[in-house]
């Protein structure tokens, strides 16, 4: 079959790979018919994820047809089109059956990476490092899906795939970043990025109730499509975003910041955003959290600070003595995909959200490696890209 595959820092290519097979009772195969480059995909293509191998197939936003499952897999059958969650759970460990299955204890195969690395392991990602647990991903004809009794959603005939491919994981990952918020009747909610899940944020943002949203990026495209879902927009280029927004909140700070963003923020933001940059460059940090700084900054005291943008490592110079002293409740995550999956198929069901609003460019797997490019380097106005096997 064809596939992407990761052969170093800026190279992905779309080669021939053996087809997957069924390794466990519990396993299935989809054939893709819609597949697509997350942002988080982007620290692959730039160097930034560990324990990357070359030939690594690569991606987690995937849905498709079964075509084939194994004796143990139940709840499908082939024939069955289905949206494939990011990460991979089993559905029965302690994590698991409490909603939380981004830390399926199970699922990451070479949890002893991950341990040394962050003090424990969270739960296996398709398309995503072998401190994750070295699973092949979704960029391509086939996929193997293991304990596919327990991810993937089945997707009514009514609905495109363009409309259900992001349950796969920037849907329910602004959504979530959004309902970390506890947004309360005439709230402000600050979102930095707006790119895909910023984009997921905003709305899901109104969806929940607040009354304004604040979205920060410097990209045109991206902010037009954030005003376009009804957010008020600054660049960050242009003004000082602190200043900024402690003029429309009074003083006070924003009830709630999103920081959809993570680790490779825009060095050309701020000095501070330049050093973080070349201490990465230099091996003397691992990840670049300007904005994180910026949105603990901007939020009121006894606010919420809302990260879902991807940090591998340890952060520098976080002004904690800012959100101890002014009573900061953070909270963040790998989504759980599972937990949301169903409620939000719903919603797109019943008209209420339709994720298809970000796609700006598709193509074939073959074209995979020029979008990663386009993506990368946010030309051609790219915002969101799907490919179709």
């Amino acid at each position: 079959m064809k596939a992407l595959a990761w052969h170093g820092k800026s190279d992905i290519r779309c080669e021939s790979v053996p087809d997957p097979v069924l390794e466990d009772s519990r396993d299935a195969i989809i054939k893709v018919t819609s597949c697509a480059i997350c942002g988080s995909d982007l620290h692959i293509f730039d160097g930034m994820i560990p324990s990357m191998q070359h030939g690594d197939i690569v991606g987690h936003e995937t849905m498709g047809e079964v075509v084939e499952v194994g004796r143990d897999c139940k709840t499908l059958k082939p024939g069955d089109r289905v949206v494939v969650p990011f990460s991979i759970a089993c559905g029965e460990c302690f994590f698991c059956q409490r909603g939380f299955y981004s830390g399926c204890e199970r699922s990451n195969r070479n949890r002893e990476q991950a341990v040394k690395m962050w003090g424990n392991s969270p739960a296996g990602l398709h398309g995503y490092s072998h401190m994750l647990g070295g699973y092949a991903g979704g960029q391509a004809e086939y996929l193997r899906v293991p304990y596919a009794d327990v991810g993937p959603i089945k997707v009514p005939s009514n609905l495109t795939d363009d409309q259900a491919l992001f349950l796969s994981d920037i849907f329910p990952t602004g959504y979530m970043a959004a309902e970390f918020c506890n947004i309360q009747p005439g709230d402000t909610i600050a979102i930095w990025g707006c790119g895909p899940v910023g984009q997921m944020a905003i709305r899901s943002a109104f969806l929940l109730g607040a009354e304004r949203v604040i979205a920060i990026d410097t990209v045109p495209e991206r902010l037009a499509l954030a005003r376009a879902g009804g957010a008020l927009t600054l660049d960050f280029l242009e003004e000082d975003i602190y200043d900024r927004i402690m003029e429309l909140t009074h003083g006070r700070g924003a009830d709630a910041c999103i920081d959809a963003v993570g680790t490779e923020a825009d060095s050309a933001s701020s000095f501070y955003a330049r050093i973080d940059r070349l201490k990465v460059a230099t091996f003397m940090g691992t990840d670049r959290p300007h904005v994180l700084r910026q949105a603990i900054h901007c939020c009121r005291n006894f606010g919420t600070v809302s990260v879902v943008g991807v940090y591998g490592g340890f952060l520098d110079k976080i002004p904690m003595g800012s959100a101890i002293n002014r009573g900061l409740t953070f909270h963040m995550a790998q989504t759980p995909v599972q937990r949301y999956m169903p409620r939000l198929l719903e919603r797109i069901e019943k008209g209420e959200f339709d994720p298809s609003f970000v796609i700006t460019h598709k193509g074939r797997l073959e074209d995979g490696p020029d979008f990663y490019k386009t993506f990368r380097d946010k030309k051609d106005g790219c915002i969101k890209v799907v490919l179709n096997p």
